[in-house]
């Protein structure tokens, strides 16, 4: 019995990771796919928006990991109507995030200012892995935040992303300027953190100042 558990305890290790991992590697639920499936892949889809509770909600919680599968169908049309929404000339934004659209799972598009012809990208799993201590100040606004825009001071030059292709491909990368503020402010809603939460810090960090 005692030689035996170690044995069983390493099975249920194993058993146990794979049962996380396979769960963590599951695409979309069947809400997600209904929704995407609303349409055809050149329609785009609804922003979500703060002046709505529950749009709110959702928008304000962090968002899922995501495989990177060439094959998933689901995948390739969220993506298509991911990039149709934030192309769209009712929303003409220069970057979006899933969860403006109800799904939460860690998927973006930025538009890539630092490249010829200003190209959209799709990238999963984004994280930023250096912040520099440079900072810029830009005026931002949101698809989600209608009517407003406001001047941030806080973001970052310079970063350090990492990313999945839809391919499956991990990257690294180096992003500065106007591009990294975009990816910067997509990123955070993967996080479930919107550019005005930012905007409070800073008012807040500057009344601490005095």
């Amino acid at each position: 019995m005692k030689t035996n558990l170690p044995i069983a305890f390493i099975l249920l290790l194993f058993f146990g990771c794979s049962a996380i991992k396979n769960t963590r590697d599951n695409s979309f639920s069947k809400s997600q796919i209904s929704l995407i499936n609303n349409a055809n892949s050149t329609i785009p889809m609804r922003v979500f928006k703060i002046t709505n509770k529950n749009d709110s909600l959702l928008l304000r919680t962090k968002s899922n990991f995501i495989k990177a599968n060439p094959n998933d169908e689901v995948l390739r049309k969220f993506v298509k109507r991911l990039y149709k929404t934030v192309t769209d000339s009712l929303s003409m934004g220069v970057g979006i995030a899933a969860p403006q659209v109800g799904i939460l799972k860690n998927i973006i598009w930025v538009q890539r200012f630092d490249k010829e012809n200003f190209p959209f990208e799709v990238y999963l799993n984004p994280i930023i892995a250096t912040y520099s201590e440079q900072k810029q100040s830009y005026r931002e606004g949101c698809l989600s935040i209608p009517n407003r825009s406001d001047n941030l001071n806080t973001r970052a030059y310079n970063i350090i992303i990492e990313y999945d292709t839809l391919e499956g491909k991990h990257k690294t990368e180096t992003v500065e300027g106007f591009t990294s503020v975009i990816f910067q402010h997509e990123i955070d809603h993967l996080n479930g953190i919107l550019y005005i939460d930012h905007l409070q810090k800073e008012v807040i960090d500057a009344k601490n100042e005095k």
